[in-house]
């Protein structure tokens, strides 16, 4: 085992060749690409693969947007099975092509922006998403009616337990994305990946080395002390146990009821921190930019920090 930190960064489906000399200039390292379902076959994958290793780019994962956060798998809509069945099968896919991870939320109204930004700040000049839980708590239902926490925990676990086997079979971790923001409920909504214990709960329910975490290091800011463990004692804690598969490098300027994401810099977490933390567990996955403000050069800026703090704490 060894501190393998790879600078990631998320690709188009259909990289130009501008964009893959970027990731060289960049110095990034690793990619993650989000397709639809359509578009996510094995042959598409293979070739992406292929034509990224050209460039000395590992294909970190590639996400299925269709089946990321879907009301009919979070809610246990009348669609559940055919999109658990369409899961298996994406990460058999998956584990054919050689791509050994993917992301997972379990998150019905992420899709629908307006129960994520309730207004608009303002960072260093650049416009931010910024979240009100005082607003957020006048919202509509965002589903026709409201869906308790037990109901959507009944849909995780019967997720986990579907598709957990198929993972490992294939050999495909599966990182669980953090709640955004870690809410008891939003929009109606229960949220079951909210702090520390839900989603340790989570993670020993699976009992297995292909079901971990994706650690959104702004989502679990923005939980504050209602996560049970902050950012870098979560690290430390998942990081030990082999359960820490990727890391969304990212900030927020406070915790709820009110926060903005700001640049990784600006926030309230200390980044170094999180990276000395990742040296001290040894991690062997990915970090990356997520919710710049901004966007393209703000992004390149976070790429650069990244690789300097990188540099200056673990010397890679």
């Amino acid at each position: 085992m060894g501190i393998n930190i790879r600078i990631a960064e998320r690709m188009s489906p259909d990289p130009t060749e501008e964009e893959l000399d970027y990731f060289r200039r960049m110095g990034i390292e690793a990619a993650s690409i989000w397709t639809t379902q359509d578009r996510a076959t094995l042959e598409y994958m293979t070739s992406i693969k292929k034509r990224l290793a050209a460039w000395n780019i590992e294909l970190w994962n590639i996400g299925v947007l269709d089946l990321h956060c879907d009301p009919d798998m979070v809610l246990g809509l009348e669609g559940f099975s055919e999109k658990v069945e369409q899961y298996k099968e994406y990460l058999r896919i998956l584990g054919r092509a050689g791509i050994g991870y993917t992301t997972y939320a379990h998150m019905a109204n992420i899709k629908m922006p307006q129960y994520y930004q309730t207004g608009l700040g303002e960072v260093r000049g650049l416009p931010t998403r910024e979240f009100d839980l005082q607003k957020a708590r006048n919202l509509p239902l965002s589903h026709g009616r409201k869906y308790s926490e037990q109901e959507v925990w009944r849909t995780m676990i019967e997720f986990i337990r579907e598709v957990v086997p198929v993972a490992e079979e294939a050999g495909v971790r599966i990182g669980l994305h953090p709640d955004d923001p870690p809410l008891a409920g939003l929009g109606g909504v229960g949220r079951v990946a909210r702090s520390y214990a839900h989603c340790e709960q989570l993670i020993d329910l699976a009992d297995s080395d292909f079901f971990g975490l994706c650690l959104c290091v702004g989502s679990w800011a923005a939980g504050g002390e209602t996560m049970g463990a902050d950012v870098y004692e979560t690290i430390d804690l998942f990081g030990r146990e082999g359960k820490l598969f990727k890391v969304h490098f990212r900030n927020v300027d406070s915790s709820l009821p009110v926060f903005r994401e700001t640049l990784v810099d600006d926030g309230y977490i200390d980044m170094s921190r999180v990276m000395q933390a990742l040296k001290d567990v040894e991690f062997d996955g990915a970090i990356l930019p997520d919710h710049v403000p901004g966007g393209g050069a703000e992004a390149a800026y976070t790429i650069g920090y990244m690789r300097a703090l990188r540099k200056q704490v673990c010397g890679l």
